[in-house]
């Protein structure tokens, strides 16, 4: 199996997916939001461009959720055991002009390789929860052109132009 390609599934099993590419960054998200969906004090999220999210095996299900910027979140679940696989945030779709997949880290085969890069909306973290001071934090979220590497800056671009020129010619969007 290549270093970049990293299998995960849901709970009962049904559902597989794969990862085509290493991510672009790893979120620690500390939102009320996050914290009420997962039951939990964050989520860890995986971020990559949504065509480098592959299902493998299994039926899901997306159901729009509420998000405090009023743009929402599409959350993607196993039809059979509900556990949330990855969401869609809206906003960060327009915002990057990226249609990108949050893949619950724990939803991971291998979690431990994908430690969170950045915690963000701090201003709302638990006070018992204890994050690593070499890790940044944010109180809310962040400036991508600052805490971004180069490497996945590029790569965002890259997709972009790309889902752009692919849009233009009517192509279909999806790569697999």
């Amino acid at each position: 199996m290549p270093d970049n390609l990293h299998m995960g599934g849901c709970s009962c099993g049904r559902v597989r997916y794969r990862l085509c590419d290493t991510p672009l960054i790893v979120h620690a998200c500390h939102c009320r939001m996050c914290q009420r969906l997962t039951g939990s004090t964050n989520v860890i999220n995986v971020l990559l461009e949504a065509e480098k999210v592959v299902l493998e095996q299994g039926e899901v299900a997306s159901q729009l959720a509420l998000t405090p910027s009023g743009e929402g979140q599409s959350i993607t679940r196993c039809t059979t055991c509900q556990v949330a696989i990855w969401s869609e945030y809206h906003v960060f779709s327009k915002m990057s002009g990226v249609a990108t997949r949050f893949v619950r880290a724990g939803t991971l085969d291998r979690p431990d390789h994908f430690p969170p890069d950045v915690h963000i909306f701090t201003d709302t973290m638990q006070p018992h929860f204890l994050a690593r001071p070499d890790v940044p934090q944010f109180p809310r979220f962040y400036d991508l052109a600052r805490v971004w590497s180069q490497s996945s800056l590029k790569r965002l671009s890259q997709t972009k132009r790309s889902t752009q020129q692919r849009d233009r010619q009517g192509a279909a969007t999806c790569v697999t």
